[in-house]
């Protein structure tokens, strides 16, 4: 499914009050940055958060699904999850959903730095 500019200029709204962000396109997606780290992914139309060990659970109480893809045959789940609904109406739980994001892609890459 492909990207509409028109979502991914909407983020820039829905993350207003977290600070500016840059969308960079990848793997027929794209990946939102904030101030260099990636903590987004956007696939079609939908957003999908960067999550950790310590954050994941979050999104799971949520009910949130995780993002996953085929590759030969299989399911490939990635360390991010569906966006909740209430982030585009809500800017204050944008900026909330968004830090907690962008901490777990900062938490992933000091481990995966300290290898």
């Amino acid at each position: 499914m492909k990207t509409s500019n028109d979502f991914l200029s909407t983020l820039n709204d829905v993350f207003a009050l977290f600070g500016a962000i840059e969308a960079k396109r990848m793997f027929g997606g794209y990946g939102l940055y904030h101030q260099g780290v990636m903590f987004g992914l956007v696939s079609g139309n939908e957003l999908f958060l960067k999550t950790d060990d310590e954050s994941a659970q979050t999104f799971i109480e949520q009910g949130l699904l995780p993002f996953e893809y085929s590759r030969d045959g299989g399911r490939v789940q990635l360390s991010y999850y569906a966006a909740p609904e209430v982030i585009f109406d809500d800017p204050e739980e944008a900026k909330e959903w968004a830090e907690r994001a962008y901490k777990a892609a900062l938490r992933s890459s000091s481990a995966t730095r300290g290898k």
